[in-house]
C-alpha cells in the first residue's frame, strides 16, 4: 500500500522558502509544495521538463506564466496544466501558498 499521511510526514526542503512531499507510482506523481517569503516581487525563473503537470491551488494565491501566454492570477480552487516541454513559472502572490502538482510520467530529478 502507498500511502502519504500528511501529518508527521517528512517534508523536502528545496530552497529557503520551498518544501515539497510526494508520492507516486511507477508512471504517476503527486507533489505537495509549500511555499513561503512571499508576496514574492518578481517570478521564479522560467523552467520546463519533459513531463506533463497538472497543478491545483490548495490555498495562497500566485500568478501563473506561460511561454506565449499573458499571466494569469491564480487562486484556492483553481487549476493550471503545462504540456510537455513549455516554459512557465509562478509568482507567489501572498505570504504562503500550497499547490498540489502531478506529473507523468514521474520527475526522477524529485526522488
Amino acid at each position: 500500500m502507498n500511502i502519504l499521511k500528511f501529518e508527521g510526514s517528512k517534508a523536502t526542503l528545496v530552497g529557503a522558502t520551498i518544501q515539497r512531499r510526494l508520492i507516486r507510482t511507477n508512471n504517476l506523481m503527486t507533489v505537495i509544495v509549500d511555499f513561503s517569503g512571499g508576496p514574492m516581487s518578481e517570478p521564479d525563473p522560467y523552467h520546463s521538463h519533459p513531463h506533463e503537470q497538472t497543478c491545483y491551488i490548495a490555498y495562497g494565491e500566485v500568478l501563473f506564466l506561460e511561454e506565449g501566454e499573458e499571466p494569469v492570477r491564480l487562486k484556492a480552487g483553481d487549476l493550471f496544466a503545462v504540456a510537455s516541454g513549455k516554459k512557465h513559472a509562478i509568482q507567489l502572490l501572498t505570504p504562503t501558498a500550497r499547490l498540489i502538482d502531478s506529473f507523468n510520467p514521474i520527475r526522477e530529478d524529485f526522488l
